[in-house]
């Protein structure tokens, strides 16, 4: 079962960076489930994740304090919109463009709900 968890949190890690990068993908719930399948695989791993500069800061100020920086909901927000935005643009049917305008709606709700830094 450890191997498991440790196979799962690695590629949840791995989808958490592409998803900083690629707006589709929630980068803030693929590294929570990575610090979980961590702590339960892999001791070791589970304190390089939360020891890095980058990951573990952002993980433990969402864990901790539910908070998210403001450059970083900027940067979300502004790949969010331009992408779903661009999907909206160059879909046919009426009720796909609704739903990624209602998409992009309901995830900039959630992510504004945090306080910011």
């Amino acid at each position: 079962m450890r191997y498991l968890y440790i196979l799962l949190g690695t590629f949840s890690l791995v989808m958490g960076i592409i998803g900083i990068f690629l707006p589709v993908l929630p980068t803030t719930p693929l590294l929570l489930l990575t610090a979980f399948c961590y702590y339960r695989g892999s001791e070791r791993m589970y304190n390089w994740l939360m020891s890095h500069p980058r990951l573990g800061t952002y993980i433990r100020n969402l864990r901790e304090h539910r908070v998210i920086p403001r450059k970083v909901k900027a940067y979300i927000l502004t790949l969010l919109w331009a992408s779903l935005l661009f999907c909206a643009y160059i879909l046919h049917p009426i009720w796909l463009k609704c739903l990624m305008i209602a998409i992009a709606i309901g995830v900039t709700w959630h992510i504004l709900s945090y306080k910011s830094e």
